[in-house]
């Protein structure tokens, strides 16, 4: 489909046109793309809104100032929790280090447990060594989804500080905790790790094994 019928499936009154008109901005130049992406990141159906900051992780990279700008105010303002959500995948998803602090403050302001765990899990993509002490206040969480998340996040930041931080989920009870750890030890180099995931590699759950057998190949190569 050419940029002109693009442009009027993403111009219609009907909501289903502009979300059939963002899938084929995937199709496009990512400059084009980008600009034409701008009016439905504000879009009145929820749904439309949600779509356009989903693709915003790529799209962004055309203007990261731009992007940081705009996925900084609906983080802030949106009045959906889970357009809110898919804004931080995007800050993440782009490496936008400079909204760490933004990130932080939706996360300490929030009381939705959707918000709240999407930027538990964005902060590893995101890779910014201040996040350590919120994920590791998240490790305490009653939430069972906030500690999953914030193992995999130590596990992509790879500050050893985290080392006998995750080990201490070793013998969860959880398979699906310890199949989130085997994967976040694969990302440390060292030996207390490595014999971790020699021991996560016997696990009677075949998921938990498979991992941790996935894991100690990668740390070999």
């Amino acid at each position: 489909m050419d940029l002109g019928n693009i442009q009027q499936l993403l111009d219609s009154n009907d909501y289903g046109d502009r979300l059939s008109g963002l899938n084929f901005l995937r199709d496009l130049p990512i400059k084009d793309s980008f600009k034409m992406i701008f009016p439905l990141l504000k879009d009145t159906n929820v749904r439309v809104r949600y779509a356009a900051v989903s693709q915003m992780d790529s799209l962004g990279q055309a203007d990261l100032e731009k992007s940081l700008e705009i996925l900084r105010d609906i983080l802030a303002n949106d009045p959906e929790i889970d357009v809110k959500a898919a804004a931080a995948d995007a800050l993440a998803g782009l490496r936008l280090k400079d909204a760490y602090e933004d990130l932080l403050r939706a996360y300490e302001q929030s009381s939705e447990w959707l918000l709240q765990f999407s930027i538990l899990a964005a902060l590893g993509e995101l890779g910014d060594p201040r996040s350590f002490d919120l994920l590791k206040d998240a490790l305490s969480s009653p939430n069972e989804l906030y500690r999953t998340a914030a193992i995999s996040s130590l596990g992509e930041l790879s500050d050893p500080r985290a080392i006998p931080l995750l080990l201490e989920f070793l013998e969860d009870e959880d398979w699906q905790i310890r199949h989130r750890l085997a994967q976040a030890l694969g990302y440390f180099q060292a030996l207390e790790t490595k014999t971790a995931l020699e021991k996560l590699a016997l696990d009677p759950f075949e998921q938990v094994a498979s991992e941790a057998k996935h894991s100690l190949q990668r740390l070999l190569q």
